[in-house]
């Protein structure tokens, strides 16, 4: 069982029970991280995830959290997903506690008019890590993609579930 979550607000969870479906249109996928933030995009029928750009992380002036915001409204975007990262016996961490946190500045920003959903994200980066290696992507190229990579897991992860929910 998971342990109580120690976190400020409510307990983060899978967003899928969040309120209504926005319906058609682009979905932003997150993957926060402590120093960079990587983001993905989908198409605008919700099938397909794409990397879009890492961003670095802003603790004092909250750049990031405007870039994001920014992003929404360019890409026209109607759901934001967060990967919520849980250790691996599925209880919340302080990595956990951080995503939500961020998750919150980020729907503060955003308002009303688009939700921001947590998922689980457990060993995305780890994944995402693995498959560009494979693919031959090493080092400090890995290091700049492989947040973008990771939300891409995220966003496709959540899609195919919100599809097979229907």
């Amino acid at each position: 069982m998971t342990p109580p979550y120690p976190g400020p607000g409510p307990e983060p969870h899978d967003g899928s029970d969040d309120g209504p479906d926005p319906g058609s249109g682009r979905r932003l996928g997150v993957d926060f991280g402590e120093v960079r933030v990587g983001v993905a995009l989908s198409d605008p029928s919700g099938v397909l995830a794409t990397p879009l750009v890492t961003l670095t992380r802003d603790r004092s002036g909250g750049t990031d959290l405007d870039a994001l915001v920014a992003l929404v409204a360019e890409h026209e975007v109607v759901e934001v997903v967060v990967g919520l990262p849980r250790t691996l016996a599925g209880r919340h961490g302080p990595a956990a506690q951080a995503a939500a946190v961020y998750a919150r500045a980020l729907a503060e920003r955003l308002g009303d008019g688009v939700p921001v959903r947590l998922t689980d994200e457990r060993l995305t980066t780890v994944s995402a890590a693995r498959m560009l290696a494979g693919r031959g992507v090493r080092g400090g190229r890995q290091r700049a993609v492989v947040d973008q990579a990771a939300a891409v897991e995220i966003l496709q992860g959540w899609l195919e579930a919100r599809r097979a929910a229907r």
